[in-house]
C-alpha cells in the first residue's frame, strides 16, 4: 500500500494520482466529510468484487457511491422524483445519501440486487475534489471491515486493511463523528433509513415546502 499525506500544496498532484489509480482498478482509502471511505471506479467489476472481499461485506449489503456533479446521475439512476431533487438542491454537496431507482446495468455489487442505488455528492472534503476530478461515480463505502467502527484516521485504516488496499490518502483525522444521513426517495413517501449529520427536522423543514 502506498500512503500519501495530503496538503494544500500537493492536492492537485494527489488528485491526478488517485484518479489514475481508480481508472486502473485500484482500491483507494480517502477522507470524506465524515469518516474515511474506500473507493473504486463504479463500473470495474473485478475491483468491486475485490472491495467486497477486503471489507468482508455481506452480499446483501449495497455499496454507496459519490459523484462530483448531478449530471452523472443518469449513469447510475433511472429517475429522481421532485422530493429527491429538492433534497439535492438543499443538501448537496453534503452528508446526505439518497436511495434512488438504479439503472438496469449497474453492478449487483452496488445494488445488492435491490434495484436501488445509494448516492451522494459529498461535502467539502477530498472526497468532493476527487469525485469532481474523476467525473465518474466512485464507491464510498466506509473504511472498515464488516462489523467494525468506521475509520476516523489513516492509522485506523492501516490497522484494518494494511496492504489489502492500494493507495491511502491521509487527510488527517475526521472532522465529524457522525455518518451521512440516508434517505430512501424511491417512492412518494420518503423514508429516513439512517439519521446522521443531517437531522430529521432539517429534512422535514425542506420537504414541507412541497
Amino acid at each position: 500500500m502506498l500512503r500519501v499525506v495530503l496538503s494544500e500544496t500537493n492536492r492537485e498532484l494527489i488528485l491526478k494520482q488517485a484518479v489514475e489509480a481508480l481508472e486502473k482498478g485500484s482500491i483507494l482509502a480517502y477522507p470524506t466529510e465524515t469518516f474515511y471511505g474506500l473507493g473504486v471506479k463504479f463500473d470495474i467489476e473485478d475491483s468491486l468484487r475485490k472491495l467486497y472481499e477486503v471489507k468482508q461485506r455481506p452480499k446483501d449489503k449495497a455499496m454507496p457511491l459519490i459523484i462530483g456533479n448531478k449530471g452523472l446521475l443518469p449513469l447510475i439512476a433511472e429517475s429522481a422524483n421532485p422530493k429527491a431533487l429538492l433534497l439535492m438542491e438543499r443538501f448537496w454537496p453534503g452528508p446526505l445519501t439518497l436511495i434512488l431507482p438504479a439503472k438496469g446495468n449497474i453492478s449487483s455489487y452496488i445494488t445488492a440486487g435491490t434495484g436501488r442505488v445509494a448516492v451522494r455528492m459529498p461535502g467539502e472534503s477530498f472526497a468532493l475534489y476527487i469525485a469532481k476530478r474523476a467525473n465518474f461515480p466512485i464507491t464510498a463505502t466506509s473504511a472498515n471491515p464488516a462489523g467494525k467502527p468506521p475509520a476516523k484516521d489513516a492509522e485506523i485504516v492501516i490497522n484494518y486493511f494494511g496492504d489489502k488496499i492500494d493507495l491511502l490518502i491521509d487527510g488527517g483525522p475526521s472532522r465529524i463523528d457522525m455518518p451521512s444521513t440516508i434517505v430512501d426517495v424511491t417512492g412518494e413517501e420518503i423514508k429516513i433509513l439512517r439519521e446522521g449529520t443531517i437531522g430529521r427536522e432539517s429534512l422535514k423543514r425542506i420537504l414541507d415546502f412541497l
